[in-house]
């Protein structure tokens, strides 16, 4: 097989060409499934260069969809295993790549499943994941990507693309007016940041929501309790967030003294609120819980 860059490239799909390939699947974007479909060349390859990978990652690509992200990551890295529920997508998924990068196909595998429902051992014979890059269905997208650091721990960075007021959510730090559950939980597992907006214009269909990057880094959780015991406790805390926190875990420790005794502890003043504590504070105070 020819090794020359020509060779190991990817013809990557245009406004034509999805809408051609729709067409000829007979497809009709659903949005029980998210499918919200990129067009544009120039922001897949934004994507790939902005998740930094190198020629030895794996990347599990969640929701390939026509495979536009897809085409534009074969070409970057050693393998690519793409999660995708629509039955009729992950069919045709193999043929768009040997159709369009003959040459690095056999780099893709694709996996007709619900990416709520990957486990490790579903890849099993397969090269370990070690970056997420995806465009992933705005209606499930915090949910996937917790369950996904908590069932792959080998991914140890990522890029997706989800609403933009979801990657300020995840990004944002403790004290944040948008911190809240979901920037607790993902700092358990990384570091966050956003990487800037993706306009609606590249989409087809054109999504009713703005889209933004957020990028990851894999990091060691806080030491003490389970992710379990810390997590009942973040949704304890932000279930009556506007409460200072020895009445908001009152239901969690017992009872308003034991909360506040638990808060001491902990070195936490009892009368913040949750937005204030880090994962690392929730991890601390989750130690102190009374038995």
């Amino acid at each position: 097989m020819s090794s020359t860059p020509e060779a190991l490239a990817s013809r990557l799909l245009g406004p034509a060409e999805v809408r051609a390939l729709a067409e000829r699947l007979d497809l009709r974007p659903t949005k029980r499934l998210g499918q919200n479909f990129v067009h544009d060349p120039n922001t897949v390859r934004r994507i790939v260069r902005s998740a930094e990978l190198t020629s030895d990652d794996v990347v599990l690509e969640v929701g390939p969809g026509l495979g536009s992200l897809t085409l534009a990551l074969l070409p970057a890295v050693a393998a690519v295993h793409a999660v995708e529920i629509d039955p009729v997508l992950a069919a045709a998924l193999p043929g768009t790549a040997a159709e369009r990068a003959p040459a690095l196909a056999d780099r893709l595998t694709v996996i007709n499943t619900d990416a709520l429902r990957v486990r490790a051992a579903d890849l099993d014979g397969l090269p370990s994941p070690t970056a997420i890059v995806a465009n992933l269905p705005y209606n499930v997208g915090v949910p996937v990507l917790l369950h996904l650091l908590a069932e792959l721990p080998g991914l140890r960075r990522g890029l997706v693309m989800v609403q933009a007021e979801v990657a300020e959510r995840l990004a944002a730090p403790p004290g944040s007016r948008t911190y809240g559950v979901p920037s607790a939980k993902l700092a358990w597992f990384a570091e966050a940041r956003r990487t800037g907006p993706v306009p609606r214009a590249v989409f087809w269909p054109v999504p009713n929501v703005d889209s933004g990057l957020l990028a990851f880094t894999r990091r060691e959780p806080p030491a003490g309790p389970s992710r379990a015991v810390v997590f009942a406790l973040v949704d304890a805390a932000f279930a009556q967030r506007r409460k200072a926190l020895r009445s908001a875990l009152s239901g969690w420790a017992g009872s308003p003294a034991a909360a506040e005794q638990a808060l001491r502890t902990a070195g936490i003043d009892p009368l913040v609120r949750a937005e204030r504590l880090g994962i690392a504070d929730f991890a601390r105070l989750a130690a102190a819980r009374p038995e």
